[in-house]
């Protein structure tokens, strides 16, 4: 499994931008597709945003369309998203994942991620 560590989270206003890391320890990273999802206190893990193992084809959820971007470095083995204009409901703990199968195009099923990462945390104040 590939081992995933995420970071870049904190506490900001909203309106404000937060960059997201996730450093993988594999070489074969780069076969995989990546995702991001996130969870609030008392509610479901939600999918955020994906693309596939070459970053050409990129996925969001329509709450974060618009301000989000997922985009990933294979050279140095990580995925970032860049959030921009952010709103108090964004707060939650951001994890990154990696597909269980490689070279197949972006997924949005948590069912279908075999890695996490241990969360990083994201509070937006108004």
């Amino acid at each position: 499994q590939v081992q995933l560590v995420e970071s870049g989270g904190g506490l900001v206003q909203a309106g404000d931008s937060l960059r997201l890391s996730c450093a993988a320890s594999e070489r074969t990273f780069s076969s995989y597709a990546m995702g991001w999802f996130r969870q609030a206190p008392g509610k479901e893990r939600e999918f955020i945003a994906a693309l596939n193992w070459n970053g050409g084809s990129t996925y969001y959820a329509d709450s974060v369309k618009g301000r989000f971007t997922i985009s990933r470095d294979n050279a140095k083995n990580a995925v970032y998203l860049q959030m921009n204009s952010l709103k108090p409901e964004d707060t939650a703990v951001y994890y990154c994942a990696a597909d269980k199968v490689p070279f197949r195009v972006a997924v949005t099923r948590a069912a279908d991620y075999g890695s996490w990462g241990q969360g990083t945390q994201v509070t937006v104040s108004s």
